[in-house]
């Protein structure tokens, strides 16, 4: 993969980028209508912020009421040390947890956050006692719950 600290993204990288986060199936016939290009630079362009990793990967959105998944919570955890194998072990274990859609270390009075998405608060409490507790170290968990979403995208605004 190549250094992306010194990647340049350009207006059309930008708009390309926009294009794609909008709509990752989009052809490439119609991105170069979109852009003003002929197919061959966009097909470069995207093979080129694909290899140095400005876009990860591409995914499929579901709708999570559809599949079963009603109940979002946000676990704020704190961890009895901050001890680097406490770390380590928990970041490991919590990978492996299919219920977790985000993690993130925080600064401040929480360790880390975690986007769980469950059926329901029966499949919430059965989480919570069964695989998150149940992790060495884990000393405290807060739980609050989404009662509505407000706005949900995975796009970033480019260009500002």
């Amino acid at each position: 993969m190549e250094n992306i600290s010194f990647l340049k993204l350009d207006e059309l990288d930008l708009k390309l980028l926009s294009l794609l986060q909008r709509d990752g199936k989009m052809k490439h016939k119609e991105l170069a209508s979109e852009l003003n290009l002929t197919v061959t630079p966009v097909y470069e362009r995207i093979k080129r912020l694909e290899r140095t990793g400005v876009i990860q990967k591409y995914v499929a959105i579901l709708d999570r009421e559809k599949i079963g998944r009603e109940l979002i919570a946000f676990c704020m955890v704190k961890l009895e040390k901050h001890s680097l194998p406490n770390l380590q072990v928990f970041e490991k274990r919590i990978l492996n947890i299919p219920e977790i859609l985000e993690c993130f270390h925080l600064a401040g009075e929480y360790d880390y956050i975690l986007k769980v998405a469950v059926k329901d608060m029966n499949a919430y409490q059965e989480f919570t006692v069964k695989k998150l507790s149940v992790i060495e170290g884990v000393a405290t968990i807060h739980s609050s719950f989404a009662m509505s979403v407000l706005k949900s995208t995975t796009a970033y605004t480019l260009g500002e």
